[in-house]
């Protein structure tokens, strides 16, 4: 994905995001907090790693479709693009 080669310190710190907030999932399973906390916990990992998603699909957006080298890449581009939407919504 040469896409993430150009954004990689940014999208390292997003996964690192997203696995603190995992871990902070664990922790409160250990500990058996509340339901409502789990449930917190959930959604704002949930937001982290919806957050690198959309980081991910934008960039290749931006290289791959709007600015490719050649036409064929923007075809490949857009092709991995509606699979990875695919995949994702269902």
């Amino acid at each position: 994905m040469s896409h993430t080669k150009t954004e990689k310190a940014k999208l390292l710190n997003r996964v690192r995001r997203v696995r603190g907030q995992i871990e902070a999932v664990e922790r409160a399973l250990e500990d058996e907090k509340g339901c409502a906390i789990v449930l917190h916990l959930i959604v704002a990992a949930r937001g982290a790693m919806n957050s690198l998603m959309t980081e991910v699909i934008e960039h290749h957006i931006r290289l791959h479709v709007v600015a490719p080298l050649k036409d064929a890449e923007r075809a490949s581009g857009a092709e991995e693009l509606i699979e990875a939407m695919q995949t994702y919504l269902k």
